[in-house]
């Protein structure tokens, strides 16, 4: 497999629609099922419940999540997502816009990049093989921080990489570092964008290939700096002052949390998400499908390329690995992070991509890859729709499913049906496509089919329509051992005790908080933090969701030696087992 020709700067009437072409499918797999449901946990209530205080109180710097300030996150995605509410005026398409848009950008960004450094087709190619990437999809396809510190991450990078392999480009290279400022104020690890400088100074010590001459400029390199500083300064300088104009302990904390606690506290010790070292290989043999199987042949060509002492791959690769190291070091991990690596690889694979279409072991791999997601998703729906997966009615229950678990059933019989019917239509000899069509419309399914079908029970939509049936139109409704859905889909204004407070606190002061008013106000709680205080004889049923049962109380039900709030002390709680969905 040979290097395509570079016609980078020559961009053809025809190579203009392909990309619009692409780009239009990208946006509808992608944005498929926005505003069909609600946010789902874990992340996304908490998020949209942010972007929604923000909104309705006017305070968009300093991050609340109902009464208490909420330092896990810089402010970046959830102003995105307020900005989109203020647009849009629909929470259920706003709190997913940014993730859109993110994964729009990043896509193009790839592809221009492989444009520029190949040509046309090259980065097409490129783009193809994120938008085919499971983890790319899914993750895009949700309200989570990771698609945008992916965007900001990418930019970062094509600005640095305009400038390293296609300068000088100080422009570029500036919009880089200003992108890497980003990406801190969206989440901390934006700045690891800054690594391509090392595999860069290695190359420009070497003298490897594809690297432009530079002469002088110390001021053009330092204004790099001056434009990171600039970008986290956008949102530092500002929070920095408003709590010391505050001054209370609670923002003084919250300032602690989220410069130190939440950066370098949680790398070197990580409290959540524990896996072992060699963890992020599993995300991408199993994730990053289909493009797993595109790696195992253009391995060797990298090693050639790197041989030839290339720095079109030097530095992306070496970013990569770097990347992976550097969050491989700490317990905690999560598949997301490895996020912003996916891009780089798949713009290294993309020259190589076209040849190997046309090899027929490549052909073979692919057509049994579509061929086995038919089987895997026939079996599993017939079995479970037929009662021969025992705990396929587990999850029903489980999750609060009911009736809408025989649909889910006929979904995956869909996406089955979809992928054998692609395998007997496109052969092996039109694998590519037969895989392209399966995986694009599993995606519209997910979004147009499942996304109905999960909302009342993954969102806890229905949980709270129950319980403001229940309340009635005058009763008034507190919330204790509440999760952010059940504050963000409320059917009216209520009253919470904090989040992060002890339970039996909450209780206490929810149960002084029903004594002032009894006849017309109920306590809406998880069923597991009733004993000993409530008399569950006494309490109403709400229902399940997210694998939690829901309860709803009156002032009766209370026990008399817990009245007047003397609630027993609960066990220890930290703030992260609050926040554990």
């Amino acid at each position: 497999m040979s290097l395509p020709d570079p016609t980078a700067f020559v961009r053809t009437p025809a190579e203009r629609r392909q990309l619009w072409l692409f780009l239009l499918i990208a946006l509808v797999v992608i944005g498929a099922g926005i505003g069909l449901r609600d946010p789902w946990p874990s992340d996304e209530p908490r998020f949209t419940l942010v972007a929604k205080h923000m909104v309705e109180s006017g305070e968009w710097l300093i991050t609340h999540r109902g009464s208490e300030l909420y330092s896990d996150k810089p402010p970046m995605f959830m102003v995105l997502q307020a900005a989109a509410y203020t647009l849009t005026g629909a929470w259920r398409v706003a709190f997913l816009l940014p993730s859109l848009l993110a994964a729009l950008g990043t896509l193009f960004l790839i592809y221009d990049m492989g444009r520029r450094l190949w040509n046309h087709r090259t980065g097409l190619w490129a783009a193809i093989a994120v938008l085919a990437t499971i983890q790319f999809v899914y993750q895009s396809k949700r309200a989570q921080i990771d698609p945008l510190v992916t965007f900001f991450i990418t930019l970062a990078n094509y600005g640095l990489l305009r400038h390293f392999l296609l300068g000088p480009d100080w422009r570029s290279y500036w919009l880089g570092c200003f992108a890497a400022g980003l990406g801190v104020i969206t989440k901390g690890v934006g700045v690891l964008a800054l690594l391509m400088f090392v595999p860069y100074l290695f190359a420009r010590w070497r003298q490897w290939n594809e690297l432009p001459k530079f002469h002088g400029g110390v001021w053009r390199w330092l204004a790099g700096a001056i434009a990171l500083l600039v970008a986290i300064a956008l949102w530092i300088v500002p929070m920095v002052l408003t709590v010391r104009s505050n001054g209370s302990p609670e923002y003084r904390a919250y300032l602690e949390d989220i410069l130190f606690r939440q950066t370098a506290a949680r790398y070197t010790d990580s409290w959540d998400h524990h896996q072992p070292p060699w963890y992020f290989l599993g995300v991408i043999v199993f994730s990053w499908l289909p493009l797993t199987f595109a790696l195992v042949a253009v391995v060797p060509r990298w090693l050639e390329r790197i041989r030839a002492r290339d720095a079109r791959f030097l530095l992306p690769l070496a970013w990569v690995v770097l990347i992976i190291l550097f969050f491989s070091i700490p317990s905690g991990k999560r598949d997301v992070y490895i996020l912003p690596a996916l891009p780089w690889v798949a713009l290294m694979a993309a020259p190589y991509l076209d040849a190997l279409v046309q090899r027929r072991g490549f052909r073979w791999t692919l057509f049994g890859f579509t061929a086995l997601l038919a089987i895997l998703f026939l079996g599993l729906g017939i079995g479970a729709r037929c009662g021969w997966i025992a705990r396929a009615n587990d999850l029903v229950v489980a999750r609060g499913l009911g009736d809408a678990g025989a649909q889910l059933w006929n979904f995956l019989i869909a996406i089955g049906a979809l992928a054998a019917l692609a395998a007997l239509v496109f052969r092996v000899r039109r694998s590519a496509l037969g895989l392209g069509i399966t995986l694009a419309g599993m995606w519209l399914l997910w979004g147009f089919w499942a996304y109905p079908i999960l909302n009342d029970a993954n969102s806890a939509a229905k949980v709270m329509r129950k319980a403001g049936e229940i309340a009635g139109p005058e009763g008034e409704i507190g919330l204790v051992g509440w999760k952010e859905q059940n504050l963000l889909l409320a059917d009216r204004a209520v009253t919470e005790f904090g989040f992060l407070k002890p339970k039996s606190e909450q209780l206490a002061d929810a149960i002084r908080w029903q004594e002032a008013a009894p006849q017309r106000r109920w306590i809406f709680i998880l069923d597991n933090l009733m004993a000993p205080c409530v008399d569950p004889a006494r309490s109403v049923v709400v229902g399940h969701a997210n694998r939690r049962a829901w309860q709803m109380f009156r002032s009766d039900a209370v026990r008399e030696e817990c009245r007047g709030g003397r609630v027993p002390a609960g066990k220890p709680e930290s703030p992260d087992d609050a926040n554990a969905e």
